[in-house]
């Protein structure tokens, strides 16, 4: 019987070139990240709750953003919105070191068992507001931004943004789409690509 990791790659590619990003997918298993009631459809192409009114997003989307960051094997990356850490898993897959962050503590320790059983060991958690970024680790040369902003990013993740470095983050309200931002010699360069549907990215109270 095929892996299932496997089978759902093989189902992406119609979708997504990046070879290692598909290997990736196949690699890590989507049940780790699920809730238990939950397991019967970790392996489908749907976005699924988890706690905290958040959700694990589609697998199309995530093999998407990961294809967009154009991610190399020595990159240093910064994760917005850990989640259920299935993201940060795949980042470890395809980069040497991953910090991620979520505003919510319990996500994030559940997300740091997740990625501990899994012997993944160049993934950080931080409980904090991903809007602020995570300084002390910039510049970052790809940042996964999986929450969505009305207009524009806050200012603090593009400067945290080495030079050559990508931003992959959903933008928009009622429609929001992935918007890649790369930081030139130039300044930053913005395409707004892919048609998505992502929780809002939340800055803390009184902040």
């Amino acid at each position: 019987m095929i892996d299932p990791a496997v089978a759902l790659s093989r189902r992406l590619r119609a979708a997504v070139q990046d070879e290692r990003v598909l290997a990736a997918i196949a690699s890590v298993a989507r049940d780790r990240f699920v809730p238990s009631g939950e397991l019967g459809r970790a392996y489908e192409n749907v976005a699924l709750p988890i706690s905290c009114g958040q959700t694990i997003s589609q697998p199309i989307v995530v093999a998407r953003m990961l294809e967009l960051l154009e991610l190399g094997p020595a990159d240093r990356v910064l994760d917005i919105g850990t989640g259920s850490g299935y993201h940060a898993a795949l980042l470890s897959r395809l980069t040497a070191e991953v910090w991620t962050i979520e505003r919510h503590p319990e996500l994030s320790a559940g997300a740091q068992t997740a990625l501990s059983a899994l012997g993944i060991d160049n993934v950080t958690c931080v409980v904090g507001d991903g809007c602020d970024g995570l300084p002390e680790g910039a510049p970052y040369d790809a940042i996964n931004v999986a929450a969505a902003t009305a207009g524009d990013l806050p200012g603090a993740l593009q400067e945290q943004l080495a030079l050559g470095g990508r931003i992959v983050a959903p933008i928009g309200t009622g429609r929001q789409h992935l918007v890649r931002i790369r930081r030139t010699d130039r300044g930053f360069e913005r395409e707004e690509l892919d048609p998505v549907r992502f929780v809002p990215l939340v800055r803390e109270a009184g902040r």
